[in-house]
């Protein structure tokens, strides 16, 4: 691959970026701390920022940044490049661009959809007119998707849904569920579940919150009582459930916020030069100076993976196992760079949002929270150890 941007991605980056300094509100620094690689802090699931979200993102669907990499009968350029652009540019400034709509259920019902489906939904989509959360996990099903136990059985047209999700990031906030359930209950686990889009105002839906380790609302459990859902939401096929939520969870571990990874850097760098620790600039120190390098390499090297990614998918390749590295790398580093920081700041480290002692506004406390939750999320580590093992190197499965 060619380790340089062409020129017109040079100005179309420089293009997003005036965008996106000029539409984001006074003082969204201060109240936006999203962690890069978590899932408790994206403001996107925030109830407070959701006027600005969007509106936010109908400005970015009208500029036709949300479908960039779909093909262009769909309204895209087919440039994941481009779109992992507008990605980085925006993760840098914690901006809440797309979603789950634009960045897991579009890019899906381009590849397994009807086109009774993809003339429904994708346009709408690509405009942010929509709103998605994952209903996968569920109490006693996690890593695991073939254990779960919500079911959606056939009622004439329709399918009655029962059962209970948990975790759902930003339900509360959201149009629609991207809904995983069993509709086979004799077949096997891997090939009874079927994917749906559930509207949350169909009646027997009750969203209730989950504040998580961050003080933040942005988890959430949700029950299924009797909810009538039509045939023809159905994505990719019945009883293909599992392998349909396989493809979505390869673009899902793209969305690791590598932008905001190198702010934080930047961020810890600008403290350490003018931050003294008896009498002396924290940035003198050896110590100090070795562990912000690594984390610097470290950073660059997923940036690497991030763009090689992209340039693979541009070239019409399926990046199975180059997404588990990228997420695997990004979710380890989240936590890294999260103790990094929380070393470096010392006793002043765990002061939270609101504390005018606290350095970074509270930042990197929330984050080293918050970390925790990335290797988890989409796939435990283990889980992408185990692909990157065995699609990537032939190890035996046992």
């Amino acid at each position: 691959m060619d380790f340089e941007f062409t020129e017109e991605e040079k100005r179309f980056r420089q293009e997003v970026e005036d965008f996106v300094t000029q539409e984001l509100p006074p003082g969204w620094e201060d109240r936006a701390h999203y962690w890069p690689g978590g899932y408790g802090t994206p403001p996107i699931a925030e109830e407070e920022f959701q006027d600005f979200v969007r509106e936010y993102n109908r400005k970015l669907g009208k500029k036709g940044w949300l479908n960039l990499g779909w093909p262009r009968e769909y309204g895209g350029q087919k440039s994941m490049m481009k779109q992992a652009i507008v990605d980085e540019v925006t993760s840098y400034y914690r901006a809440p661009a797309g979603g789950i709509a634009t960045l897991i259920a579009g890019p899906t019902i381009v590849e397994v959809g009807d086109e009774e489906m993809k003339r429904e939904w994708l346009h709408k989509i690509a405009q942010g007119e929509v709103t998605f959360w994952l209903g996968y996990s569920e109490p006693n099903a996690g890593s695991d998707l073939g254990s779960v136990k919500t079911t959606a059985l056939p009622q004439g047209d329709e399918f009655v849904i029962n059962g209970q999700k948990t975790w759902s990031s930003g339900a509360h906030v959201s149009d629609y569920a991207w809904l995983l359930a069993r509709t086979d209950l004799q077949a096997s686990k891997y090939r009874g579940a079927t994917l749906f889009i559930v509207d949350n105002k169909s009646p027997g839906i009750t969203i209730r919150p989950i504040q998580n380790i961050c003080g933040i609302h942005s988890f959430n459990e949700v029950f299924f009582d009797n909810v009538r859902v039509p045939k023809r939401n159905i994505v990719g096929g019945l009883n293909q459930g599992f392998y349909t939520v396989m493809l979505a969870l390869q673009f899902e571990r793209l969305l690791v916020g590598v932008g905001a990874f190198r702010r934080v850097l930047e961020e810890l760098l600008q403290y350490v030069k003018v931050t003294r620790l008896n009498g002396e600039l924290l940035s003198k120190n050896q110590l100090i100076r070795n562990k912000l390098a690594s984390i610097a390499v470290e950073v660059e090297v997923l940036h690497g993976f991030y763009w090689r990614t992209a340039w693979l998918m541009d070239k019409g390749q399926v990046p199975e196992l180059e997404a588990s590295i990228l997420k695997l790398f990004a979710t380890e580093l989240s936590r890294r760079l999260a103790s990094t920081g929380m070393e470096l700041l010392g006793s002043f480290g765990p002061l939270m949002k609101g504390s005018k002692w606290a350095p970074l506004q509270g930042r990197m406390s929330l984050g080293y929270l918050d970390s925790i939750s990335g290797p988890v999320g989409a796939g435990t580590s283990e889980i992408q150890r185990n692909i990157i093992a065995t699609r990537g190197l032939g190890l035996p499965r046992k």
